[in-house]
């Protein structure tokens, strides 16, 4: 990986340092559901203030589509933000750039943050239009990119605003930079990567980027069927993509070619109905029945996969082997992932997970403290996977 400034060097005391985070965080009912993304920007924000930096925060928050829209503004996250950091203040503005925004700024003294309103209320944020970029870079002395999950996205507040200021990592940022680069730039072998989800039309990109940089690929969820199907085994009226199946054979052919070794469940929880709790039985994955539905993998082929995962140093993880989220069919998923976790809990397993459901699907099996590092960004994650390169990561790159 290309090297990229930390926080280390930077001298923050009195100056004018802009952050920008990712706070679109989920809300139901007026509430944060889920408030993670606040807590893991504390870090960065509390040791840029108690360094004597004047600390200016920058985010967007939902799709306001370039107009100001009072249900998406950022004022109601200035408390969370603030209990986040231990209760340190945290100021507003009704504004990101302009006469408003720069008087805030401008009162700021050592060690006072200040948040700013939703950039997305402006059409330049998503267009990186070069005077918006630079109407946000008048506010900064500095600028930390601590926003990952938004960092395959070209915008003004991602890589527009760095072209004027010295850039940075924050602390979350270079977490995140270092695990992957554990992961699949600079990894310690084997390496196997775990693949689920629903289909297959999805993560192409990603399959065929990782055939030829892992030692073993896991494929299960949905997807897993319709590269059984290409196989000419029948999956019953279970989540199929049929007219894949060449692209199937294509991903397994190119596999084989890299010396990457695929493993796909060999039997499967099925049920006719997709509820949770519905009647299931366990069958061998190559009797399943005109009416059955494939909702989880099978107890052999789980405990293969985790017996399987003793022999690796690295993994990567994206994606659930079964449809967790129903009742009796999360058993796959949650046996892998907590033999995962116990590897990396005893120091043979370097784990890296991320995008999609996974983050919850790991924390249904307990398994999401256990890892060596989960990502909270769902589409960065995945266009890292696919291996394409991330605007918001080559802006920070000296």
């Amino acid at each position: 990986m290309a090297s990229f400034r930390t926080l280390d060097e930077l001298s923050p005391k009195g100056k004018r340092v802009l952050v920008r985070v990712d706070l679109n965080v989920p809300m139901q009912d007026g509430e944060i559901s889920d408030a993670s993304r606040i807590e893991r920007v504390a870090a960065t924000l509390t040791g840029l203030a108690d360094g004597g930096a004047r600390v200016v925060v920058m985010s967007h928050f939902g799709r306001p589509r370039g107009q100001a829209s009072p249900s998406m503004s950022l004022r109601p996250l200035a408390e969370p933000l603030s209990r986040a950091l231990g209760g340190r203040p945290v100021g507003f503005v009704a504004a990101c750039i302009g006469d408003a925004a720069e008087a805030a700024v401008a009162a700021l003294e050592d060690g006072d943050i200040l948040l700013l309103e939703n950039l997305r209320f402006h059409a330049g944020e998503e267009k990186n239009d070069p005077a918006f970029a630079e109407a946000l870079a008048r506010l900064g002395d500095a600028y930390v990119g601590e926003a990952f999950s938004a960092s395959h996205r070209a915008h003004a507040s991602v890589v527009g605003v760095a072209d004027h200021l010295p850039a940075y990592a924050g602390r979350l940022m270079q977490s995140e930079l270092e695990a992957l680069d554990a992961a699949l730039e600079n990894p310690r072998r084997p390496v196997a990567a775990v693949i689920g989800g629903a289909k297959v039309s999805s993560k192409l990109a990603v399959l065929g980027n990782l055939v030829g940089r892992v030692d073993l690929l896991i494929i299960g969820g949905g997807m897993a069927n319709t590269f059984l199907h290409a196989q000419g085994i029948a999956v019953g009226k279970s989540l199929c993509e049929p007219d894949l199946a060449d692209t199937a054979r294509d991903i397994m052919a190119r596999a084989e070619a890299a010396g990457c070794e695929v493993i796909l469940p060999s039997d499967a929880v099925t049920a006719t109905r997709f509820a949770g709790g519905a009647p299931s039985r366990v069958t061998a994955i190559d009797v399943v029945g005109e009416d059955d539905m494939i909702l989880d993998i099978g107890p052999v082929s789980a405990a293969a996969m985790a017996d399987r995962l003793e022999g690796v140093a690295t993994l990567v993880w994206n994606g659930p082997l079964g449809a967790f989220e129903l009742a009796g069919f999360d058993q796959g998923t949650t046996l892998v992932a907590r033999a995962a976790a116990t590897l990396t809990r005893a120091g043979s397993l370097i784990s890296v997970a991320g995008g999609g459901d996974t983050v919850a699907a790991l924390a249904h099996a307990d398994a999401l403290d256990g890892f060596s590092y989960v990502s909270t960004a769902g589409g960065a994650f995945l266009e890292w996977l696919e291996g394409k390169p991330l605007p918001g990561v080559a802006a920070l790159m000296v």
